[in-house]
């Protein structure tokens, strides 16, 4: 298992397209580990990285999976620096022109950010956000709020503003360590509204932006069934061929991907043919009646099946591999054991069953395929 690779990752593209990632995947794989120099490269691919919805999203989630693959960390970097710079072209306002940017949304137990409007018609934030990754680093961010209404809006916010405080967490976890993700704290904090009221998650962008998180996850899958491929080649140049079980699960991880593959391909073409522009995430239809006919599910219900799809298909595929190459790469190839951790800890961004059952929900109501 080699840690001097950086090969992209096919979705769609024609292998020649993949040609131009290598550079920008060699200077990922020189900065693993250096989260300012992972910061200052995803400021450099924010500039000219597609955005989806725009008919290259297959090539963004190309982007995404490349990076992860060669290091899960410096995708988990990217990949809400990249939201971040889309959800300002959706809103239809100017994108930051320098610094990088995350998107915290996750709501905490006993925590509550409020944006309350001011007396000259601006808001300012106060309280505190839990799982903030990277906030003392980054310079803004696109984040939610409880608004006056009851309701949630996004903001974009300074995160140099004095009267923001970040917590340094313990973070114990062998996975995403160069990646901690803590409490912030607002006080009085000057905030941008991004769109109006609960624009931020009525917008399919929202699902889009879930997908191209599966993106990241579905790169790092690749990058550990290359290390299974990689592992049974050279036991096999060391005089030790795979037996039939190590055969069956490489046959197993070969159609997993596979699948994968087509599902992605044919998801990105249909956010850019306009499909899959309709969130509803009620379960609604475009006409406001309650039960969409079957044949036309919503950008959100494809979410949910692209990530639930997408995560089965990584837990799988590092079982596999975790059972045939044993204790020894786990505990002595720093490499594959950094991988299997940051992916194990990422992927938990899933919500598996309670995921499963909104999507059940959703078909119920006819928001679905068949």
């Amino acid at each position: 298992m080699s840690d001097t690779e950086a090969q992209p990752v096919r979705i769609s593209s024609e292998p020649v397209q993949l040609q131009a990632l290598e550079p920008v995947l060699e200077k990922v794989r020189a900065a693993v580990g250096d989260v300012q120099a992972l910061l200052t490269i995803a400021e450099d691919i924010g500039r000219t990285a597609p955005k989806p919805g725009e008919g290259n999203t297959a090539k963004l989630w190309e982007l995404l999976a490349s990076v992860t693959a060669v290091d899960v960390a410096a995708g988990r970097v990217l990949e809400p620096h990249l939201d971040a710079l889309a959800i300002h072209t959706q809103a239809g306002v100017e994108e930051p022109q320098e610094g990088t940017w995350g998107v915290f949304a996750a709501e905490g137990p006993g925590m509550k950010l409020e944006a309350k409007r001011t007396a000259d018609g601006n808001y300012v934030l106060n309280g505190s956000k839990p799982w903030c990754s990277l906030a003392a680093q980054l310079d803004g961010a696109v984040i939610t709020a409880h608004t006056e209404d009851n309701s949630r809006a996004a903001f974009a916010v300074n995160l140099k503003d004095p009267g923001v405080s970040c917590e340094t967490p313990q973070w114990t976890s062998r996975g995403l360590q160069e990646i901690p993700s803590g409490t912030v704290h607002f006080d009085q904090v000057a905030a941008q509204p991004v769109n109006q009221g609960s624009w931020y998650f009525q917008r399919p962008g929202f699902a889009w932006g879930g997908m191209g998180v599966a993106a990241c996850w579905f790169g790092g899958a690749i990058a550990v069934a290359r290390d299974y491929a990689q592992a049974l080649t050279k036991a096999a140049a060391n005089g030790r061929e795979p037996d039939q079980v190590a055969l069956a699960h490489l046959g197993e991880i070969d159609r997993i991907i596979s699948s994968i593959t087509g599902f992605l391909a044919q998801t990105a073409e249909r956010i850019d043919a306009g499909e899959l522009d309709d969130a509803n995430a009620d379960g609604s239809g475009v006409d406001g009646s309650s039960a969409p006919c079957p044949g036309s599910p919503s950008a959100w219900s494809e979410a949910l099946r692209v990530r639930g799809t997408v995560a089965a298909a990584v837990e799988r595929v590092q079982m596999l591999v975790s059972q045939n190459l044993g204790p020894g790469p786990l505990a002595f190839n720093e490499t594959y054991g950094k991988r299997m951790a940051d992916l194990s800890l990422y992927i938990r961004q899933h919500h598996a069953m309670r995921d499963d059952a909104q999507l059940g929900a959703l078909a119920l109501k006819g928001d679905r395929w068949w």
